[in-house]
Formats: C-alpha cells, sequence, structure tokens
C-alpha cells in the first residue's frame, strides 16, 4: 500500500511516497510560494555498481537498477535550534544487493534551499561493492498542480569558464539542448543527457557546478549546485514525460574513479544543493541567503576590509624591498586595510615558478628580511598579508627532496608533475605537517594575517598511491584539503584567506563556503573585465568576489574611475602603482576608496546581487551590475565598453510604480567626471541611463524609493 509522508524546514516542504515493493519517490517540493508537483515517480537517489549497471541501457546518472531496488526503511527528522538546521534522513535498503543507503536533507531557517547528500553501506556482503557513481540530488523538473509537465516550457542557465574568461553565462531552451525523438512509442525513457563534466582540481576551469532551470510559462525557477572542489558532473535528461536533473561527484566514467566497499564499510557522496522559486531573481536571493547560512561565520563577513595586492599589472611577482615601501605608504594615504604581498618573495633565482614549496623570504630580494616590508605594513596601521601556493612543491625546491613520496600524487609509482610542480596530497601526515609548519611560521614570526592561497596546476585524474582508483586518491585529497583548511581556523580564527586558482578556476561552495575572499580572474585587461566582474555574484556572495582594479599614473581619469568601478559592488581589491600618480590622480582613488567605504562597505555583507541588463554576455558594450540591499535601495554599476554607445535601459521591477532618487555614487562631479543622465519610468519600471559616446566610462548610482 502506497504511504505518504511530508518534512517541513523552514520555507521548504518536501513530500515523499513509496510502497513495500517501489522506490521512494519525491512527489513535490514546495520552497515559500513556489510549488514543483512531480506526475513522474522516480528514485531519490542513483547509485551505479560495476555488478549492476544501469536498468536501461544509457550513460546516465539514473536509471539504474539499485536506484529502482532500494526500498524505504524509515526516516527521522532532526532540528538544531541553536544553529536554526533542520535534517531529515531517509533510509533505504537494498537486501538483494547488501547495501543500506541513507539519503539527508538540511535546511537554514534563514534560507530556502536544500542541502543534500547520501552515504552508501556495504551492510554485509562477503564480496566487495564496487561503486562507479551516486548521485547527491536527483529530481524531475516538474511542473504547478493541475498542469502537465513539458520540456519546451524550460530554458536552462550554464557558464562556460577559461582562464582569463571566467563565468561567461548562457541560456538554451531545453528542447534544442534534448529534442523529441518520439521515444514514447517505444515504451522507453531516452537515452539521450546533456552533461556538463570538471575533471581534476580546477572545479571551475572550463564550466560552472552550478545551473538554473527557467519556466516563465509555469512561473518556476530551479537553482542547483554540486558543493566540491575536485571532479563532478551533473546533467540533465528527457524522461519522455518530464525532463530530469541529476548531480554527482566524480564517476568512473568521467573521472577514474571507482571506490571498493568491503563489508561494513561507507562512502558518502559529494554535497549538492538545490532551490525552486517563482523567477530567476528570485532562485538568486535563495541562493544568496544559504551561502551566507552555510559559509564559515567570521568577522570579515559582513564588513569586508578593503585590499592592495601588488601583482596585477604592478610588481608581477618580482618584489623587493625598495619596491615595495614606497607602494606600502600609497596604499595607506589612500585608505588601504589589508597589504597584501604577492608571489616571488622567497625566491632568490630569478625564476620562482619551479622554486616554490620551503616558503623561506629571499635575502636577496629583501637585504634586511622581509620583516621590514612587513612591520612597515603594520606600522601604516594595514593587516599584513602573502601570497602562497600551499598544494604544490616546485621540481627545483629543495622540500622535493626532503618530503617523501607518499607526500605527492603519484600514479604508477611515479610523482606527477604539472608544469614544473609536483602536488602535494592532503592525505599525507608528512605533506599537512610540512603545510601547518609554513602557515605557523608565518603567522607566529612574521604577523601575516591575510593568506593569498593560489593554485596554478591541476593533476589530472588524480593519484593512485593507497587508494582505489585515480579519482579516489583526488577525492580523499580534496576533502582532505578543505579538512585542513578548517583546521587553519580552529588555531586562527581571525585569518582571512583568499582562495586564487590562476584567477577563478576554484569558484566551488566547498571552497567558497570556507574562503572569505575570491578571486575572480587574472585578467589584465581593464576593458575585458567588466564581464567578468558583473557575473561574479552568480558564483558567490558579493562581498567575497576579489574583481581587480588597477588604475595606473598614465591613464586619465575616465578611465581611471572605469577601473575602480570594477571591483567597486564587490570585495574592493586593488593593485597598480599608487607611488607613481600625481596628486590628482592619487585622490581619485582615495575618494573611490571612500565611497566604497561609505556606501558599499557597510551593506554588501546583507546585499542581494541582480541584472538590470541580464547576465553579461562578454562583448556586450553595456554591461551593469546592481545590489539590492537590506534597506530596500539598490546600488548599480554601468559599464559603457563601445564608442557608439548612447542610452541603455535598466530594469528595476523592484521599483516599478514608485518614483525614485538616482545619486551618483562614484564617480561625482566632485572627482572632475560628469554625472550621466537619467530618466526614470516608473510605469515599467525601467531606469533609462544616457551613457557616453566614443570612450570607455563607468558609473555607479543608488536607486532609492521617495
Amino acid at each position: 500500500m502506497s504511504q505518504t509522508f511530508t518534512w517541513n524546514a523552514g520555507a521548504v516542504t518536501l513530500t515523499f511516497d513509496y510502497d513495500d515493493n517501489d522506490f521512494v519517490a519525491m512527489r513535490s517540493v514546495r520552497m515559500g510560494e513556489s510549488e514543483a508537483v512531480f506526475e513522474q515517480r522516480i528514485p531519490i537517489v542513483d547509485v551505479m555498481t560495476t555488478g549492476t549497471g544501469h536498468r536501461i541501457a544509457c550513460n546516465k546518472l539514473t536509471h539504474t537498477v539499485i536506484g529502482s531496488a532500494l526500498r524505504y526503511r524509515s526516516h527521522t527528522a532532526t532540528n538544531d535550534d541553536e544553529r536554526g538546521r533542520h535534517t531529515l534522513t531517509i533510509a533505504l535498503a537494498d537486501p538483494l544487493h547488501h547495501l543500506d543507503v541513507a539519503v539527508h536533507y538540511e535546511v537554514a531557517d534563514s534560507a530556502p534551499m536544500v542541502r543534500t547528500w547520501v552515504d552508501v553501506t556495504n551492510s554485509g556482503s562477503d564480496q566487495p561493492t564496487i561503486l562507479d557513481s551516486v548521485t547527491s540530488w536527483t529530481s524531475e523538473f516538474g511542473a504547478p498542480a493541475g498542469q502537465n509537465a513539458d520540456l519546451d516550457a524550460w530554458q536552462l542557465y550554464e557558464s562556460r569558464f577559461d582562464w582569463l574568461a571566467e563565468g561567461r553565462w548562457s541560456s538554451n531552451k531545453v528542447r534544442d539542448l534534448l529534442p523529441k525523438f518520439s521515444q514514447e512509442i517505444t515504451a522507453v525513457d531516452s537515452r539521450q543527457e546533456y552533461a556538463k563534466i570538471s575533471t581534476g582540481t580546477w572545479s571551475t576551469g572550463m564550466v560552472a557546478p552550478l545551473g538554473i532551470l527557467e519556466s516563465q510559462r509555469f512561473g518556476l525557477t530551479w537553482v542547483f549546485q554540486i558543493e566540491h572542489n575536485g571532479a563532478w558532473r551533473w546533467e540533465i535528461h528527457d524522461d519522455t514525460t518530464d525532463g530530469g536533473v541529476a548531480l554527482s561527484g566524480p564517476t568512473s566514467e568521467n573521472h577514474a574513479w571507482e571506490k571498493v566497499l568491503q563489508s561494513g564499510e561507507t562512502f558518502t557522496s559529494v554535497p549538492a544543493s538545490f532551490a525552486l522559486a517563482g523567477t530567476f531573481d528570485g532562485a538568486i536571493t535563495a541562493l544568496t541567503k544559504y551561502r551566507r547560512a552555510f559559509r564559515l561565520p567570521h568577522k570579515d563577513n559582513a564588513h569586508p576590509s578593503v585590499v592592495f595586492n601588488d601583482y596585477m599589472n604592478t610588481i608581477y611577482g618580482d618584489p623587493t624591498t625598495a619596491k615595495e615601501l614606497p607602494l606600502i605608504k600609497a596604499a595607506a594615504e589612500v585608505g588601504i586595510e589589508i597589504f597584501v604581498i604577492d608571489c616571488g618573495w622567497y625566491d632568490d633565482t630569478g625564476n620562482w615558478w619551479p622554486s616554490v614549496g620551503e616558503w623561506l623570504p629571499s635575502k636577496k630580494r629583501f637585504p634586511n628580511g622581509i620583516t621590514e616590508v612587513i612591520d612597515a605594513i603594520r606600522a601604516e596601521g594595514m593587516i599584513p598579508g602573502i601570497w602562497i601556493e600551499p598544494e604544490v612543491i616546485g621540481v627545483q625546491s629543495p622540500m622535493a627532496d626532503r618530503l617523501p613520496d607518499s607526500a605527492f600524487f603519484q600514479r604508477h609509482g611515479q610523482r606527477v608533475v604539472e608544469q614544473d610542480r609536483y602536488l602535494l596530497d592532503l592525505r599525507d601526515d608528512a605533506a599537512r605537517a610540512h603545510l601547518d609548519s609554513v602557515i605557523d611560521r608565518l603567522v607566529k614570526e612574521y604577523g601575516i594575517g591575510y593568506f593569498k592561497f593560489d593554485y596554478n596546476v591541476s593533476p589530472g585524474a588524480g593519484t593512485d598511491y593507497q587508494s582505489d582508483s585515480d579519482g579516489d586518491g583526488l577525492l580523499g585529497h580534496n576533502r582532505a584539503y578543505s579538512a585542513w583548511i578548517d583546521s587553519l581556523y580552529q588555531r586562527y580564527p581571525d585569518l582571512i584567506i583568499e582562495n586564487c586558482s590562476s584567477g577563478g578556476m576554484r569558484e566551488d561552495f566547498a571552497q567558497l563556503s570556507r574562503f572569505q575572499v575570491q578571486s575572480t580572474s587574472d585578467q589584465q585587461d581593464w576593458m575585458l573585465y567588466p564581464a567578468i566582474a558583473a557575473a561574479a555574484p552568480m558564483m558567490m556572495l558579493p562581498e567575497q568576489a576579489a574583481s581587480w582594479a588597477y588604475p595606473q599614473s598614465d591613464m586619465d581619469t575616465e578611465t581611471t574611475a572605469f577601473n575602480i568601478n570594477t571591483t567597486f559592488l564587490g570585495r574592493f581589491f586593488l593593485s597598480g602603482y599608487l607611488n607613481r600618480m600625481n596628486e590628482a590622480q592619487h585622490t581619485l582613488v582615495e575618494s573611490g576608496i571612500k565611497a566604497y567605504k561609505a556606501h558599499v562597505q557597510p551593506v554588501i555583507g546583507q546585499s542581494t546581487p541582480f541584472w538590470p541588463l541580464g547576465l553579461p554576455k562578454w562583448d556586450d558594450v553595456v554591461v551593469a551590475l546592481g545590489l539590492n540591499t537590506a534597506q530596500g535601495d539598490a546600488l548599480i554599476t554601468v559599464w559603457a565598453r563601445d564608442p557608439f554607445c548612447s542610452q541603455s535601459a535598466l530594469r528595476l521591477p523592484q521599483f516599478q510604480g514608485r518614483e525614485v532618487s538616482v545619486t551618483p555614487v562614484f564617480p561625482t562631479e566632485k572627482d572632475g567626471l560628469e554625472p550621466w543622465r537619467t530618466s526614470w519610468d516608473a510605469q515599467s519600471g525601467i531606469l533609462h541611463v544616457d551613457v557616453p559616446v566614443g570612450e570607455y566610462a563607468s558609473r555607479t548610482f543608488a536607486v532609492s524609493a521617495r
């Protein structure tokens, strides 16, 4: 007999059904006012093993034998009132294949979004179970109650990443990706799927572990993400009567991953999360709330410090005492709060790349010791920061010989090498002990309060050393690295850490939940950067988004302001030869930082991003990013990137039907630049902005309801 149970957690309601002869299926999801009902039943988890495979031959994560064979055993709901968290665990079993499976769902009171993960246990078979894939979440698209599911109703938003060109979002009709094949004639679901796959440790090196499904006809929008700093896969597929989505970490087919479970052993999938809202903006609001609810608590979160880093378009990895001291003085004069010494500070050879790993200051670069520079930073009232690349050892580093082979990624007994670097395996005691000693020395002896953790190579499939497969070794390292980061905060709770991976090659929530700052790119062309900066809050909180501004002494006032606005609605992140600027240029940079501290810094930690021109395309001539503040106002930056621009129409539905005030924030007339003319159409909710013709220019302004 079919039975139903419902779990209520904050603004989330999940309803399931099952019977003794069938799997557990989710029948509906409600989050706030939005509800999706599923007319087709599918298992809430799919597990692929070498000895079972699919029940219908295909390459999907779903349609597995075990997924259909798992049966309900119990469910348990718990509440953690102190943390404002709710957890549901559904216990399943497949006696024939000797598997116990627990599917977990977690919700925070403050965020209408669900985190989910799965435990798979070999429940007693004498034979090992060889896992090939485990889904962290599967679902149909669904439709509102009383309406029929329809793939034609949905759009998919996805993003492509490349070094220097991160966060290029696009949308396509799902039906264009999954064309109609009339498979219903065969009475078998289609084999087609549309998958996005990331390998190695650059979790956003090619594509994003996040997608959005929007149906304006149904008034429903799904947002989903995989929260993992290694290999992952997500897919959408055609289930004939509806579309489906499935998320997972590494798989056998895509990532050389297999996990062997002996009797009594358990594997836990990587976490994923999903939310349902009525609109695209509603989904982004839920996602933003979730990110704040599940990130590491830190004093820097709500009031993000202003950072200067000496690398980009400035020292370029060649620091010396003589170069740093004038920059430190100039940075303090404009109001910088953290000063970061970037790469090269440890190198005596002139070739810093292959020598990384020992992390001892160069005596040639700093004749009186690096403490002279660090003390100068502190004397100016700034927090000293420093760059390291903790997960690698250069092939020319002394540590390459001092550390045992077990400390490194290996395949077939040989150390993995990528661009003159060995890769540390953080499962190893010696590897972690080495990094602990480095961090302890830099914090305790030098007083470092900010680290830029970079990561410029990826190890491929992984390591087969003491692992069931290359991918299993990689997953073990990924999790050990996250645990090591957690251990740093246990020792140094006020430490501020930036996550950089050749710019934005690891913008996954496994890391974004742990780091206060996220590099968005290594892009050095100020004319290209706005598309990256504007898209960044799709992957991270605005206050984490470190997009470079690198004004220079040879730039005119408009170009300098353009640069500053690229970082303005994120983590203020400055570089450039400030010490070479004349008084007027110096004053303009200082004015930008003062405006940030007055208008953005106090509110960004409670703001929600929006895109008044839609998500930016790489070559858009006008790009815009907005932040809705908790006070009901909006901050908007507009970049004009074409000599033939004239007017842009910003969609501001949050103010529709009301009168508004539009106030320049940066630059303003006192900065020597004319404000752009604006006109407001309350009926349509559109703000018309006259942008200049014949130059690259940018303005940030505030919009408030009157």
